[in-house]
């Protein structure tokens, strides 16, 4: 098992720019439907988002129930409108329509493949609320398949919009609500909501993350109330500082620090999963864990050279605003994560043996 503080700092860092992203891409909606600025409106997301993070969590879950199925509509509504632009201003059309662009799609994918990633958090925060006779079966599969229709569907329409109205995906907020005529109002607060629960989500998975460094590492059996709202503070004080001050760039800057996320998390995903499926097939001392002198001890430096020797393969596949991999330069995209996935898991396959892996 690879494991230790460096995935953990990786994700509490994801989720504070999805936090970020969260408040740049809804700033307008709000400031539409307040008499505020953007600024003020993003500072007002931040405040309810921690408000309902750390009071009213359990609350966000039974709201979820119905802004799924309102989400899901929404969502299939806006597809048509925008498949048959029936409502789509010609203005909003842009000439790219109907071609096909690889760098788009390949960054599709680059974007879904972390996007599917970083819902691994998740996945650790709620399986463990599970009855136990969930089988492990059904948590699989109802994890896989969310994963897979949020990446490909939100993401396909997500790219269909950016290459055929570029006006509409500047602003997605306020222009998808544009596309329902005098609904547009009660769609911006769909959205704003449909925002804000992801918003409380990954606050509470950034909080859990940290808790987790607290709790493990320094021997911490719990943390207090007091310190929760500390950390969860701290988070959204930073997201939101994020995005006030790259708000007018934010997309890469975003692009960059999540492509740097998946460059660091695929092949810790990767070994973690090789682990689990063909080198322990399940088997482990949860216990064992937390305690250095345990089965699994402090450090399996082999380990620990594989997951550093596969960020290096990634680095000609990889592609950011100041720096494209010479194999990313030829190809035109970014395709870091294959790579990233493969390697570590094969030579992780073939040093680790169950009697001897040690951490």
């Amino acid at each position: 098992m690879f494991s230790g503080p460096i995935p953990l700092v990786a994700v509490i860092v994801t989720y504070t720019l999805y936090l970020a992203a969260d408040e740049v891409v809804i700033r307008r909606t709000i400031a539409s439907l307040l008499p505020i600025g953007t600024d003020s409106a993003m500072i007002l997301f931040g405040a309810a988002v921690l408000a309902v993070a750390y009071i009213g969590y359990e609350l966000i879950h039974r709201l979820g129930v119905y802004l799924t199925v309102i989400s899901g509509v929404l969502f299939l509504t806006t597809a048509m409108l925008l498949i048959v632009p029936i409502a789509v201003p010609a203005h909003a059309i842009s000439e790219a329509h109907g071609q096909f662009a690889f760098s788009i799609f390949m960054a599709t994918l680059t974007q879904a493949t972390a996007w599917s990633l970083t819902f691994g958090p998740y996945v650790a925060d709620y399986s463990r609320y599970l009855r136990p006779e969930v089988s492990t079966a059904s948590t699989f599969w109802y994890t896989a398949m969310g994963n897979f229709l949020g990446a490909s569907a939100i993401m396909c329409l997500g790219a269909y919009m950016a290459s055929n109205y570029t006006q509409i995906a500047a602003d997605p907020g306020v222009g998808i609500a544009a596309l329902f005529g005098p609904a547009a109002p009660i769609v911006k607060v769909l959205i704003v909501l449909g925002v804000f629960q992801a918003g409380v989500m990954n606050l509470y998975s950034a909080f859990m993350s940290a808790s987790t460094i607290f709790s493990g590492f320094n021997r911490y059996g719990h943390i207090g109330a007091r310190a929760k709202f500390v950390i969860m503070a701290g988070v959204i004080c930073l997201a939101t500082v994020t995005a006030i001050l790259t708000q007018n760039n934010f997309h890469r800057y975003f692009g960059d620090m999540l492509d740097v996320m998946v460059y660091v998390l695929v092949p810790w995903s990767a070994i973690n999963l090789a682990d689990y499926y063909f080198v322990r097939r399940g088997s482990y001392d949860i216990d064992d864990m937390f305690d250095p002198n345990g089965v699994y001890g402090r450090f399996h430096w082999p380990t620990i050279v594989i997951y550093g020797l596969s960020i290096a393969v990634e680095a000609p596949f990889a592609r950011l605003s100041f720096c494209t991999g010479s194999i990313a330069r030829t190809i035109g995209a970014d395709i870091a994560w294959v790579p990233g996935l493969i390697v570590p898991a094969m030579l992780y396959c073939l040093i680790a043996r169950p009697s001897t892996v040690r951490g």
